[in-house]
């Protein structure tokens, strides 16, 4: 279990990379996406159609006022994640997600973790995301549009 800075626990920290192992090893596993929904549309998507699965789709904030969606909790459990199911929350950069995960956590989801550097990872020296780390710079499967 890890702690973030403010003491709150959570499952921890996973890489894009190893978020697809357990996501192929685990039945149950779901990623969810908490992204904005213009994000999914026009950066992409996880593709875990090989694995036979697909993302469930939650914004964690509402765009564009980016205030946290007040029904975050009743979307997950409408789409059908087990509770103690390992839930793998990702976002743009592990930011978005971390909070999700925590607020989970606390919400008596047993294995929240969240994927570090998240889809698109983080800034480089020109603050451009997809060219240092995560989910798609490791060349995991991904969709747009």
């Amino acid at each position: 279990m890890s702690d973030d800075v403010s003491g709150n626990a959570y499952a921890g920290e996973v890489t894009p990379r190893q978020a697809w192992d357990i996501l192929s090893g685990d039945p149950s596993a779901v990623l969810i996406d908490v992204r904005t929904q213009g994000e999914w549309a026009y950066v992409g998507t996880a593709d875990l159609s090989s694995l036979k699965k697909r993302p469930l789709f939650v914004e964690w904030q509402h765009s564009p006022s980016m205030r946290v969606n007040p029904d975050f909790c009743e979307q997950l459990a409408a789409g059908g994640v087990g509770k103690d199911a390992p839930l793998l929350f990702i976002c743009r950069s592990g930011v978005r997600s971390k909070a999700a995960a925590i607020a989970m956590t606390a919400h008596g989801l047993a294995k929240c973790y969240n994927v570090s550097h998240g889809f698109e990872g983080d800034p480089d020296s020109s603050k451009h995301r997809g060219t240092i780390n995560g989910w798609k710079i490791d060349g995991l499967p991904w969709v747009q549009g």
